[in-house]
Order: structure tokens, then sequence, then C-alpha cells
């Protein structure tokens, strides 16, 4: 099968933009987690959740406080990570589903084929470059950028080894009935299906559920570190891990860590009756399992790190550690628990600041300096330019600018400056979000940050009201009109998702 890059106007260019030598290119592992908010970690100011290798992750690196998803849900904020292009541009701008048919696992019927809206074959992702460009490439977790079988799955596009889920929905079971696997090494043709054969006999909800036994966190956690253990120095690679915790279901092992929190929240637990067509099971102490999930997280943090080590590989590896997008409150979450201070304003599905503001730490010895704080504003397009700066892939633009489309857009600018303290650090103009769901669009340009839902527009003043209490539209609509010109010039129109643009 030709790969994706044939298609570009360059062709395949192989190890020809390298500004680095091939022995010293920094490998990057990128842990992005799921639906975690602004203020679940305790080095972003929560009490109530241990967070210790996340905590110490940060004092080790550099800790961001004005970093943003590219979306407020999961599918189009990985799209903005993947192609460098925000939502205005990029294709996927939503979570819209693939499913149809029907298969038998044990005593339940799941669909014959699952996943998500697949990126653009036409324009250029991430791992394509890097594998392009002599990088070894894994991804374990979650894809949602393309259906099983679809034209973009992680087989064809770059990705050499991938183990978890090709569907987001499928990822609400935390104990599913199968996972997705893909190893170039094993000489499989395309994504597969691998069975988990100690969860099939029993139903995918109810009381029964958990007799299951193999928990798809720890799965996808123990393939990564497998992963891990077989890269060597002096050869370069790119892990993308996007873990699913600490998304719905709120559901786990009962082991120490979960013990760990169950009966210390006295304010009173949060029940939680599930959903079975969202496939989220019951929970009578949802607080307990929320913690608990923040924690185990951070532990596999914890082993990842001890990993790098063990190689040799932890002085010559950038971690960056992020969240696809704000707090959820699915499944039984209680997102105003365990972030009382009501610091931002909104959560997952909303451009106000708590929908897309997240934690994002990056740790890179002898580069970025320890126990920094930045206050760069950046947002997940800004990852493309960021890591090809970091590796030395040098002109991407140019190389894998797509000959088939009349504009192909790449709208981030490197912060690579910021984390190295070398050169002049570009600023964006304006960042940019849409989302078609809750028909919401926003804007930031400096300190001002303009929310429209439904075409009203409303602005803010993030400097004086960073909870977005004063709509001061009225007051400065000379902002306004700047802002709303900024949105005309940004979107482009896609019949998928649709956004009211104000006039």
């Amino acid at each position: 099968m030709k790969t994706i890059l044939q298609s570009f106007l360059l062709g395949s260019m192989a190890l020809s933009g390298f500004s680095a030598d091939a022995q010293s290119r920094p490998n990057i592992i990128y842990i992005m987690c799921d639906d975690m908010g602004y203020g679940d970690l305790g080095c972003y100011g929560q009490r109530l959740i241990e967070t210790p290798n996340i905590d110490r992750l940060a004092a080790q690196g550099m800790r961001f406080t004005q970093a943003y998803a590219g979306s407020p849900v999961s599918a189009p904020s990985r799209a903005c990570f993947m192609t460098g292009q925000h939502s205005g541009h990029t294709h996927v701008r939503g979570n819209k589903e693939h499913w149809s048919g029907e298969v038998k696992y044990g005593r339940n019927t799941d669909y014959g084929i699952v996943g998500q809206e697949p990126y653009d074959t036409a324009h250029v992702v991430l791992p394509e470059i890097f594998k392009d460009n002599g990088y070894t490439t894994g991804m374990f977790g979650k894809w949602a950028g393309g259906y099983e079988g679809s034209v973009s799955t992680p087989d064809v596009r770059g990705i050499d080894e991938f183990y978890g889920y090709i569907c987001q929905f499928q990822a609400h079971l935390y104990f599913p009935n199968f996972m997705n696997v893909y190893s170039r090494s094993n000489a499989d043709t395309r994504v597969r299906r691998e069975v988990l054969e100690q969860n099939t006999p029993f139903p995918m909800y109810g009381d029964d559920y958990k007799r299951r036994k193999q928990y798809s966190a720890d799965l996808i956690h123990r393939r990564a570190l497998q992963w891990l253990e077989r890269q060597e120095a002096g050869k370069p690679f790119l892990g993308i891990f996007t873990y699913t915790l600490p998304h719905a279901e709120l559901a786990q092992p009962d082991d120490s860590i979960l013990q760990n929190y169950k009966g210390r929240f006295t304010t009173g637990e949060r029940i939680y009756a599930g959903s079975e067509g969202s496939r989220y099971n019951p929970t009578s102490c949802g607080h307990a399992e929320f913690a608990a999930m923040i924690s185990r997280l951070d532990a596999q943090v914890g082993e990842i790190m001890d990993k790098l080590e063990e190689k040799g590989l932890a002085e010559n590896t950038v971690v960056i550690f992020t969240s696809d997008n704000g707090p959820h409150e699915e499944g039984g979450a209680d997102p105003g628990f365990f972030n009382r201070d009501g610091l931002l304003r909104g959560i997952k599905r909303s451009t106000y600041e708590g929908g897309i503001r997240i934690p994002f730490i990056v740790r890179w010895p002898g580069k970025v300096k320890a126990g920094t704080v930045s206050d760069h504003q950046l947002a997940f397009y800004d990852l493309m330019p960021t890591f090809c700066d970091i590796a030395g892939i040098a002109d991407y633009e140019r190389r894998y600018r797509s000959r088939s489309l009349a504009e192909d857009y790449f709208d981030g600018l490197s912060f690579y400056p910021t984390l190295a303290g070398e050169g002049r650090q570009q600023q964006h103009e304006s960042l940019y979000w849409e989302f078609a769901e809750t028909d919401m669009i926003g804007v930031r340009m400096g300190d001002w940050k303009l929310v429209v839902q439904k075409g009203q527009c409303r602005l803010y003043n993030l400097a004086t009201d960073l909870h977005e209490d004063t709509d001061l539209a009225s007051r400065y609509p000379e902002v306004v009109e700047q802002m709303k010109a900024i949105i005309h010039r940004e979107h482009t129109e896609n019949p998928m998702f649709r956004v009211t643009i104000p006039e």
C-alpha cells in the first residue's frame, strides 16, 4: 500500500531535512489523558487528589498556565494535535461516530465496525512526518481519527505499533469486549481486534460487569511499557500515549489505589445510577472512583519515567503531559466537587475557559529549566511545529504541504524558543476554537476572549475576569468587531460540523 506521503508535492523525502545529528535527536513521549480538568493536579492547585509523580514532572520541567486544547471534546481536539490545524480548518470538528453491523462476544452483542470520522487523507498527520524522518512511532490509548477499515487508521497513518481503542465510544467501557491492535514488526496488515476472553463471559452492564477482569487502562499502559522496553539509545522514537483515564465510566479494579479514597470524602459520596446506552455502569462511590482514577494515571506516569531511567533514555527524552479537553460530568463525575475554587467557568463541550484550558507540562533535561512556569499562550495545533523543531525536522510545511488541496492549512507556531530559551518566541495574533454540538466559537486575542454561542457574542478580559463573568461586548464594540473579523477569516465551511457565524 502506498503511504499518504507519496501524494505530496515533494514525495517521500526521508531523512533529507534534518538539522540535528541522528544520534542526538531527542525522543518524544506525549502523554495526553482524557477529560482531566485544569485544576485536577496538585501542581495546579488540587488539594483532594494525590498526584506526586506528575507534580514531580512539573518540578523537573516547565508548567504552562495558559495552554489550550484544540477543542472542548475528544476527537476534534486530537485532530488539532495530529494535523497542526485549528478547528476552523481541520476536517474533524466533532465526535461524529461510525457504527455498523453486529458481532457476538460471549453473551454480548457489540458493533461490527466502530470509530469516528476519518482524518483528511490529503493532509499529513504528525506521526507520518516523524515516520518519514526516521523515528520509530508507537501509539497506545485512544485513536478517534477514523473508524475500523477506513482510510485513516494507525496502520496507514505513520504508526508502527498501536494498542488501544480505535473508537472513543468503545472506550466508555473500561472492561471492554475487545481492544484494537496493530504491529508492523509482527507483520500485521491492518488494525485488528484482540478479544478479551476474561471479559466476554460477563455482560457489559449491571452487577455481573464487575466480574470482568481485563482492565483496559492497565492493558494499554502495559503495552506502552513493553514498547518502551524495546527502544534503544541512538534510535529516536515518538510515543503517543493517549491514555483514557480519568474519563467516564467510573470503573476500575478495587485495589489499594481505590481503597485509599473510599470513605475519605465525608461531605457525601457521589451515587450514580448508570446509563446503559452510553455504556456507563453505575457506582456508589463516584468521588472515590474519580480521585482514584487520577491517582492511577499518576502512578502510570511514574512508571513511564522509571522505565526511561532504567533504559538510560530519560536525559534525551522530552516528556509532555496534558489533557485532551476540560473536565466532564458524564458517568457520575462531579467536577465542581474537586475544583471548588471555581477558577474557570465551563466544562467539556464549552469554549469558555473551563472547557479548553488544560494542564500542560514539559520535561526536557538540559533544555527546559527545572521548576519554571510559563504563561505563553499555546494550543494543540502548535505541537506539530514544536515537535518538528525538537526533532530537527526542517521546513515541514513546505515539504508536506498537499498538492491536492486548494489551501492546505498549518496553523501552529512552534514554542520551542519558550522551552529551550533560544531565539525569539512568536506569539499568536489569536487562538481559535469552534464546536458545532453546542454551537459555540471561542477566540482569544491577547487578554481579550470572545465567546460566541448561537451567533451571540460575549466579550471578556481574562486579565481581570478569568472566570468570564462580566460581558464587556457593549462597552468595547470595536474589539468585538475586530474579533468577529478573525472568525470570518479563520472559519472554513464544513457541512458536517456547522456553527453560527456572527454577522
